[in-house]
């Protein structure tokens, strides 16, 4: 019989935080919340890093994703390890939704679902022609250019078309074996900021606003970014629940960034179902609502 009812997976530089490091604090606090919640329904817990030599996956029953926030600069061998572990353990969310989230491709289908998503064009390994040429044709004032398999604003630029030429080697090196996708800049990310709704078992628990610092675009705290209480309107909490019920109707958890286009329209920027930053911290009551459809996975599982 497995040790542990549920593992908390995240990266081996988040297992603990020196007094003063608010970033890893945060990380810490938020795991604790979730842990305190799953055990008030009698689970068996335990948090470590995914790549634990020590740690043997068949001795948990289920397994979620917090924090494995390096798993992008060693895509390889998470990958491996992933295929591994997906065959001793079951993951929430399941193992095809994460095999299909973790690369932005799924953008696509969210757009052919009739959900309003930025511009985008990807780009795939090999291909020969310059950034140059690729954006050339296009009527865009600015674009983001990134991997298709990224996080934390991994090897993602803010480029004016003036500035292509600049960016012309760092992209010749990453198409190299990365897909890429270019993406019209949309000025609110600027100006507004951007909503993430967390969205448990369909439906909406709680909201945060990421703020960029200054004229930066990238909202993560660890670029400076802020993180604000948020009340949003019916129409954006029904936006980002039609958001989930298109895309992966009954899905336990998914976090919904929404932004505003440049028409002034709600926006996806993404949906996140793999390891997103979930604020309970802002929220101490949704990791209540979470532990409970964990609960009940795990329960129907026994």
């Amino acid at each position: 019989m497995p040790k542990f009812d549920i593992t908390l997976i995240t990266a081996s530089k988040f297992l603990k935080a020196e007094e003063g490091d608010w970033y890893k604090l945060n990380i810490l606090k938020d795991d604790r919340l979730l842990r305190e919640a799953l055990e008030k329904h009698g689970l068996r817990v335990i948090r470590t890093n995914w790549d634990n030599p020590r740690f043997e996956w068949s001795e948990t029953k289920f397994a979620i994703f917090r924090t494995p926030w390096d798993y992008f600069n060693r895509y390889d061998e998470f990958s491996v390890w992933l295929n591994s572990a997906s065959k001793v353990t079951k993951f929430i969310n399941s193992i095809d939704v994460i095999n299909t989230n973790i690369d932005k491709h799924y953008m696509l289908d969210i757009q052919s679902a009739g959900i309003n998503i930025p511009p985008t064009i990807f780009i795939e390994p090999g291909d020969s022609r310059t950034l140059g040429e690729i954006v050339s044709g296009l009527k865009w004032k600015e674009f983001i250019l990134k991997p298709a398999i990224s996080g934390g604003a991994w090897h993602t630029y803010r480029i004016k078309l003036n500035d292509v030429p600049a960016h012309e080697e760092i992209f010749k090196e990453l198409i190299k074996d990365k897909s890429m996708l270019v993406q019209e800049y949309q000025s609110s990310i600027t100006a507004k900021g951007e909503v993430s709704f967390m969205v448990f078992g369909g439906k909406y628990t709680h909201a945060v606003l990421k703020k960029a610092n200054g004229d930066d675009f990238r909202v993560q705290d660890d670029f400076g970014g802020s993180v604000h209480d948020y009340s949003p309107t019916p129409q954006e909490i029904e936006f980002a629940e039609s958001v989930v019920k298109s895309s992966c109707p009954g899905i336990p958890y998914a976090r919904v960034d929404v932004m505003w286009d440049n028409s002034g329209e709600l926006s996806l920027s993404e949906l996140e179902l793999f390891e997103p930053e979930l604020w309970f911290r802002k929220s101490p009551s949704a990791a209540e609502a979470f532990a409970e459809i964990v609960a009940g996975i795990i329960n129907k599982g026994n």
